[in-house]
């Protein structure tokens, strides 16, 4: 049975200890979804471990498809279970539950749907707010040490202060470490965009192609701009009631205020009228009442109609 949801290369690079973090989440929350996912992932250590045994590759083992489809079987058949359970069981300790401490990494995953959002308290007394159509990962309960998230969307974080263990938020192509503060961080990998805003305390930025770092200091928020951040004072603390249910814009065209729409409610809308007024607009939504309810609203400000595909999800405005 082929594995499902989850690619062989990533699993062996897992194996190599070559996986980034947010490869080795991936593994992780695969594994707990099924028990037939932890059997796969179990088989394939298996194998893993046996051609370490015989030394095809070193610790660096690479096995491609066609190899493992010729050698699973026979190499199964040449190596004594003994030695399979013995490499099994230190893998087991040192990837689920960690040099810090004896206890099992069990990691949570929450989804949220678009057009809701979702508020968790983590096991630290940390506090977040998640907006439509984020995902974020993090562990049952945090170990020894350090505090670790991974988010893909938009949060709002309240940290629980803890000087001796800082905690980090996994974003996209950036780490945000505090210690206890209040912050947001907007990172929807289909976006590709990147921005922190710090209102409480202090948050370090760090790349995770070059480990340059950036220090934030309260009421700033740093954006990226292709591959620099770019760092600017909060201007309207009101796009960051987003986690009270509102869609809040201040002098924000009417273009932009369809894309944050765009970004709420999983949908795409087309303009079709070339000619249609862009105005500053300022004003704030319920997320709940849905896109349909805030177009009619903004038909008062600007002159344009629209239709919506419902099979496509696509909204057309002429």
């Amino acid at each position: 049975m082929g594995m499902i949801g989850i690619n062989k290369e990533l699993l062996y690079r897992f194996f190599n200890g070559e996986a980034s973090l947010e490869e080795e989440v991936k593994v992780k929350t695969w594994i707990e979804e099924s028990e037939e996912n932890r059997r796969e992932f179990l088989r394939e250590r298996k194998l893993f471990d046996l051609m370490i045994f015989r030394g095809e590759g070193g610790n660096r083992v690479k096995v491609q498809h066609r190899l493992y489809r010729k050698r699973v079987f026979l190499e199964c058949l040449k190596v004594a279970s003994v030695i399979v359970v013995t490499l099994l069981m230190n893998f087991l300790y040192f990837h689920f539950t960690g040099e810090r401490g004896k206890e099992e990494i069990a990691m949570q995953t929450v989804n949220v749907p678009y057009g809701q959002r979702v508020n968790l308290s983590l096991s630290d007394g940390t506090t977040v707010w998640l907006n439509s159509g984020s995902h974020m990962s993090y562990p049952e309960s945090f170990a020894k040490g350090g505090r670790e998230v991974y988010l893909d969307g938009e949060a709002y974080f309240e940290v629980a202060h803890n000087k001796k263990r800082p905690f980090t938020v996994h974003a996209g192509k950036y780490d945000v470490e505090v210690l206890g503060t209040k912050f947001n961080v907007d990172a929807y990998s289909k976006e590709g965009t990147f921005e922190s805003s710090l209102l409480e305390g202090k948050i370090k930025l760090i790349s995770r192609k070059d480990q340059s770092s950036l220090m934030l200091a309260p009421s700033y928020k740093a954006v990226r701009k292709g591959e620099k951040l770019f760092v600017s004072r909060i201007t309207d603390y009101d796009v960051y009631r987003w986690k009270e249910g509102l869609i809040c814009f201040k002098n924000k065209s009417f273009t932009d205020i369809l894309k944050s729409f765009e970004k709420y409610y999983d949908l795409r809308i087309v303009i079709e009228n070339m000619k249609l007024k862009n105005p500053l607009l300022t004003g704030k939504f319920r997320l709940s009442d849905g896109a349909e309810y805030a177009l009619k609203v903004l038909q008062k400000d600007v002159n344009f109609k629209y239709t919506r595909n419902i099979d496509d999800n696509i909204i057309y405005i002429r």
